[in-house]
């Protein structure tokens, strides 16, 4: 399990914890999963970084790694019946 704690994490700094839905997690990550982070249009290169790092922590701090494909697509439906817009 990832615990922060590698060469690349700075524990100086600041932190912010935030609740998903987890449905909106889990279509999150499959979409995170299968994007060409090179192709998402960016503005700073930090933030195709972020986008990796939420990856990260999502595929190593909590179970959605292990969602079935019929998971996914229960939660692309709930998710899209709540959008609203």
């Amino acid at each position: 399990m990832f615990d922060g704690d590698d060469a690349f994490t700075d524990r100086s700094l600041p932190k912010v914890t935030i609740e998903l839905w987890r449905s909106d997690a889990v279509v999150l990550f499959d979409w995170l999963m299968s994007a060409d982070l090179n192709a998402v249009p960016i503005t700073h290169p930090p933030e195709k970084q972020g986008l990796a790092d939420l990856l990260t922590r999502l595929e190593h701090e909590t179970d959605i790694a292990g969602v079935t494909q019929e998971q996914i697509d229960t939660a692309r439906h709930e998710v899209a019946r709540d959008m609203g817009w």
